[in-house]
C-alpha cells in the first residue's frame, strides 16, 4: 500500500513543499511554494496550509534553516530569525493532529541526496545549499554527523575575511556572504550592477536572466562567485576529503551559469588538489526540492 509522505523545507525567503510516496521517493506527486513570512506566527500558519494543500495523510516532516534543537526549535538562525525558540513542532501538531519530524533543512538536502540523489551509495559526503545564506550536511561513512549539540554542518558561517562584509550572523566576512543568493548580488552591487534591465533591484534570478542572455557584467559576477564557491568547498575538503561535493539550494537550478569554473577554481585552491582524484562537485540531482523531498523522508 503507497504512503503519502509530505515535506515543508522553510527557508530565509522561500518555503517549498512537496508531497512523495514512500515507495517510489524520487517521484514528486504535487509541489508548492510561497515566500517566507516574517512573524513566527505566519510561518506556521503558512506550514500548516501547505501541509493541507499536500494532501496531508498523516506524518509531516519539515526542514528549518538554523540551528534545529531537540527536534523543536532554532536557537541560531540568522536568515530565519523570527522563529528563534520558537516550539514549532509542538505548535504544529496541535494544528494538525498528526506527527510531526523537524530537522535542519540542509540536513534533509543530504538525506534526500543519499536516498535518492546523486550521493545514493557514497560513503563520504558534503553537502551545501545556496540560498538566502548557506547551509550544509555532512555524511562520513555513510553517516549523517550531527556534533556534539546536533548543530554540524553550518559552513556559510566560515569566516573568509574578517573584514569583509557584515553578515547577517552578526560577524564579518562569512562565506555566504559571497556564494549564496544574497551574496552573488552583493557581489552584483561591488561592481555597480544595482538593477535589471526592467529596472528593478537586481535579483540572483535576474543576473543568472542577464547573464544567459550574453551579459558581459552578470558572466563576470558569476564567475567570481564561482571563485567564492571553490574557496569554501577548499577549506571544507582540506579538514574532511569528502568523495563528493553537492551542491544545492535555489541557486542548483541555475548551476551551469558556475559548476565548471568552481570544479577548476577548487583544484587551484585545494590542497593537493591534483591528487585529489576521487572528489568530485555535483549539483543536486533533486535540484531546488532536495531540502523538502528530504524533510519527507524524516522518520
Amino acid at each position: 500500500m503507497s504512503e503519502r509522505l509530505v515535506g515543508i523545507d522553510v527557508g530565509g525567503t522561500k518555503m517549498l513543499a512537496v508531497a512523495i510516496d514512500r515507495s517510489r521517493p524520487s517521484e514528486v506527486l504535487a509541489i508548492q511554494s510561497r515566500p517566507t513570512p516574517s512573524t513566527a506566527k505566519a510561518v506556521v500558519e503558512a506550514v500548516s496550509d501547505l501541509a493541507r494543500e499536500m494532501e496531508l495523510e498523516g506524518h509531516l516532516g519539515v526542514g528549518l534553516a538554523g540551528l534545529v534543537a531537540d527536534g523543536e526549535v532554532l536557537r541560531s538562525a540568522p536568515n530565519l530569525q523570527c522563529m528563534i525558540d520558537v516550539p514549532v513542532r509542538t505548535l504544529l501538531v496541535e494544528d494538525l493532529g498528526c506527527s510531526v519530524v523537524i530537522d535542519n533543512d540542509a540536513t534533509c538536502a543530504l538525506l534526500a541526496e543519499m536516498t535518492v540523489g546523486v550521493a545514493r551509495g557514497v560513503d563520504d559526503v558534503v553537502l551545501v545549499t545556496l540560498g538566502t545564506g548557506i547551509g550544509g550536511g555532512v555524511a562520513i561513512d555513510g553517516s549523517v554527523r550531527r556534533g556534539a549539540h546536533g548543530f554540524a554542518g553550518e559552513p556559510g558561517h566560515m569566516c573568509l575575511d574578517p573584514n569583509g562584509p557584515r553578515c547577517v550572523c552578526g560577524r564579518n566576512g562569512c562565506w555566504e556572504r559571497y556564494a549564496s543568493g544574497a551574496g552573488v548580488v552583493w557581489l552584483a552591487q561591488q561592481r555597480g550592477v544595482n538593477i535589471d534591465h526592467n529596472g528593478q533591484a537586481i535579483t540572483a534570478e535576474a543576473l543568472a536572466t542577464m547573464a544567459r542572455a550574453g551579459d558581459a557584467d552578470s558572466l563576470a559576477i558569476w564567475g567570481e562567485f564561482a571563485d567564492w564557491l571553490a574557496l569554501g568547498l577548499a577549506n571544507l575538503a582540506d579538514v574532511l576529503d569528502p568523495e563528493l561535493f553537492v551542491v544545492g539550494g535555489g541557486l542548483v537550478d541555475v548551476s551551469d551559469l558556475y559548476i565548471d569554473r568552481t570544479r577548476e577554481r577548487f583544484v587551484e585552491s585545494v590542497l593537493g588538489g591534483r591528487a585529489r582524484t576521487r572528489t568530485r562537485i555535483e549539483p543536486a540531482l533533486s535540484g531546488s526540492s532536495a531540502g523538502a523531498i528530504g524533510a519527507a523522508l524524516l522518520n
